[in-house]
C-alpha cells in the first residue's frame, strides 16, 4: 500500500495570468488530499473517491479526472495492465474550485504511486509529473497550483520562457484568511479560453491590465515583507476590481466579498480561475477571522479558515 498527500492552496494576485509571464502569489494551506494506492486484481485501476465536495463538482470533473490519472500513470511508466490497482482519494480538502483540488490530487497520486512502486522520485520529480496531471483540467497549467501544493509554504511564482521562479516569502507569521465558496464550479480550460479571447479583442488594453496586476503583485509581495496587511488588503481588493471588470468573477464571489468586508475584512477578491469557485478574505486576528466566517456561512456558503504563510 502507497500512500502520499498534497496541500491545498489560495492565490493571493495574479492568478489568471501566469501564462502570461504575470507573476502571482500563492499559499499552500494546511488543508490536503491523500491518496492510497492498492494492488488490486483484473486489470487497469478503479478509483473510490471519498473526498468531501461542493455538490455536483466531482461529477462535472469526472471525465477530466479520468484523463489526469490516464496522464500521471503514463509519465510514470505505470502498466496497470500488469499492476492493477485501486486508488482512492480523501482527505481534508474540500473539492471544490479555487483551492488547487485538482492540483492536490495530482500531487497526492504521484506521491502514493512512487511509494507503492519504490521509484524514488524526489520533490522535483513529483512536482513534475503533477503538472503533467494537470493538463487534464487546464489545458495549459502554469504549475503554480502544483508547486504550491507539492512544496507548501508562501511563494511568488513567475514563468519566463520555459524557466518557472519559485521565490519563497517569509513572513512574520502566518496569516488567517477566510475562504468562502460561491457554490459554482468553474471550468478552469475555458477560463483560460476567456482570457486569451480578451488579448485577442484589445491587446493593448489587455497588455496595460496585466502591466497593473504585475506591479499589484509586487506591490503585495512588499507589504507582506513590512507586514503591512492593511496595504495586502486594499491592493487585493483593487485587483478584484480589475478582475471584475474582465468579467473573470461571479455574481455570487462579489456578494460575498462585499459581505465579509462589512464585516472588517482588511480584503477581499477571487481566488484561483474565477467565475466562481472561491473568494478570499483577508481576517488577521482569531476573532475577525471567526466573524467573517460565520457571516459567510450565515448565507449557506462553505467555509474554510485557513492560514498563509505558515
Amino acid at each position: 500500500m502507497g500512500k502520499g498527500s498534497g496541500y491545498g492552496k489560495t492565490i493571493l494576485i495574479g492568478d489568471q495570468f501566469v501564462l502570461y509571464g504575470v507573476p502571482a502569489i500563492v499559499s499552500a494551506i494546511s488543508y490536503q488530499t491523500e491518496a492510497v494506492v492498492e494492488r488490486n486484481e483484473g486489470r487497469g485501476w478503479v478509483l473510490t473517491d471519498n473526498r468531501n465536495e461542493v455538490p455536483g463538482y466531482k461529477k462535472s470533473k469526472a471525465d477530466q479526472q479520468v484523463e489526469s490519472i490516464n496522464r500521471v500513470l503514463k509519465v510514470m511508466k505505470v502498466d496497470t495492465d500488469k499492476n492493477p490497482i485501486k486508488i482512492t482519494l480523501g482527505g481534508s480538502l474540500l473539492a471544490g474550485s479555487g483551492v488547487g483540488a485538482s492540483a492536490a490530487s495530482c500531487v497526492s497520486l504521484a506521491r502514493a504511486l512512487n511509494d507503492e512502486f519504490n521509484m524514488g522520485y524526489n520533490i522535483e520529480e513529483i512536482n513534475q509529473v503533477a503538472w503533467e496531471g494537470e493538463f487534464a483540467y487546464h489545458g495549459t497549467p502554469s504549475g503554480v497550483d502544483n508547486t504550491a501544493s507539492c512544496y507548501g509554504g508562501l511563494i511568488l511564482f513567475q514563468l519566463q520562457g520555459d524557466r518557472k521562479i519559485v521565490d519563497q516569502i517569509a513572513v512574520r507569521e502566518p496569516i488567517r484568511v477566510v475562504l468562502g465558496n460561491s457554490g459554482v464550479s468553474a471550468n478552469t480550460a475555458a477560463l483560460d479560453g476567456l482570457v486569451a479571447e480578451l488579448n485577442k479583442k484589445d491587446p493593448a488594453l489587455h497588455a496595460s491590465r496585466l502591466k497593473h496586476i504585475s506591479e499589484q503583485v509586487f506591490e503585495v509581495k512588499a507589504a507582506l515583507l513590512a507586514n503591512d496587511l492593511e496595504k495586502v488588503g486594499s491592493i487585493i481588493t483593487e485587483n478584484h476590481k480589475v478582475l471584475i471588470d474582465m468579467g473573470l468573477s461571479h455574481e455570487k464571489l462579489i456578494y460575498l466579498c462585499d459581505l465579509a468586508r462589512k464585516e472588517g475584512a482588511l480584503g477581499t477578491k477571487l481566488t484561483g480561475g474565477g467565475m466562481g469557485g472561491f473568494m478570499l478574505a483577508l481576517t488577521p486576528d482569531a476573532e475577525l477571522q471567526n466573524r467573517v466566517a460565520a457571516a459567510i456561512e450565515s448565507k449557506g456558503s462553505y467555509v474554510i479558515k485557513a492560514q498563509i504563510g505558515g
